[in-house]
């Protein structure tokens, strides 16, 4: 079943929706309490997709396969080292007390949104029409 250039379009739509979300409420973390320090996890973001351009030729797949070897499982832990990253930035920041609980928990919903909008483009790009 073919699809309509119009629902690909409202998913390209959709996708961009979540990522900009995502970085206007990581603008919004350091403006709501002028601190500047959260915009750290931003850097970690765009980490996130190397391992998947360098290693993984460009595709979210190898990270659901099975298939191991050297530059795979490299790319894997790459990835998931920097997940685990963007999430541990706000709590320590948070602990050193370098921004405040509300800059925290705005740092986790954007995060929250980022992971979703990867998660929906993993989705779209199994799709063989996408």
């Amino acid at each position: 079943m073919a699809m309509t250039i119009e629902v690909l379009l409202c998913r390209l739509a959709g996708l961009a929706f979540m990522f900009s979300s995502s970085i206007l409420l990581q603008i919004l973390a350091c403006a709501l309490y002028s601190n500047w320090w959260p915009m750290l996890s931003a850097l970690v973001y765009i980490l996130v997709p190397m391992p998947c351009m360098f290693f993984g030729g460009g595709s979210t797949q190898f990270l659901t396969s099975r298939d191991g070897g050297g530059w795979v499982d490299a790319a894997k832990f790459l990835t998931g080292a920097s997940t685990v990253g963007s999430m541990a930035i706000p709590i320590i920041l948070r602990h050193a007390g370098l921004i405040e609980t509300g800059a925290m928990l705005i740092e986790f919903t954007s995060f929250l949104i980022f992971v979703c909008t990867v998660l929906c483009f993993h989705r779209a790009s199994l799709d063989d029409e996408w």
